[in-house]
């Protein structure tokens, strides 16, 4: 299905079409578990957030209203849901005594080393959103989700020059956090 159709669901299901909802869930399903998966190392992790994703997909439609892009409305829901996901799976290691996060044990033959980055970067995410929220978005959407510049500044509502300018801090930031682990 194409980006137009997927825009097209979007309006109708919007506009309270459960049906149009029903196909619109469906046909974003294997796209959304795709990029959460760029945020999520473990893929049980990435279809939990997936699921959430979805749900939250369903419960705010009626808030999009076409101003961006239903995939841009989409990439914000995604980033979001993925990062709550990764705080909870924290909060939840936390709770039950692991010093880290339980990981299952990859063989380092058949693992990417990016495995080990993303959670990193998660982390680092977090530490800036603590101190400095506004450049979270803007990075995420654009190195994450690999949204332009212009679709950015659309959907955040900020002139182009601020997304570029908050996306140049929020990688220092980061860079920082990543170097000093």
């Amino acid at each position: 299905m194409r980006d137009e159709d997927h825009e097209v669901l979007a309006r109708k299901a919007a506009a309270g079409d459960g049906a149009a909802l029903n196909a619109l869930l469906a046909a974003i399903r294997p796209s959304v578990l795709r990029r959460c998966s760029r945020f999520l190392p473990c893929y049980q992790d990435a279809e939990e957030a997936c699921q959430d994703v979805l749900m939250q997909v369903a419960r705010h439609i009626g808030g999009f209203e076409g101003r961006s892009k239903f995939s841009t409305w989409l990439h914000v829901i995604i980033a979001n849901g993925s990062r709550q996901t990764y705080r909870t799976l924290k909060r939840r290691a936390a709770e039950q005594g692991y010093a880290e996060m339980p990981v299952d044990v990859a063989d380092a033959r058949t693992t990417s080393v990016i495995a080990g980055s993303r959670l990193d970067l998660l982390d680092a995410l977090e530490r800036l959103e603590a101190t400095k929220a506004d450049l979270v978005a803007p990075m995420v959407l654009r190195d994450i989700c690999q949204l332009d510049y212009k679709e950015i500044a659309g959907h955040l509502g900020i002139p182009e020059g601020t997304v570029k300018s908050r996306i140049h801090q929020a990688r220092g930031q980061v860079r920082e956090y990543l170097l000093a682990q």
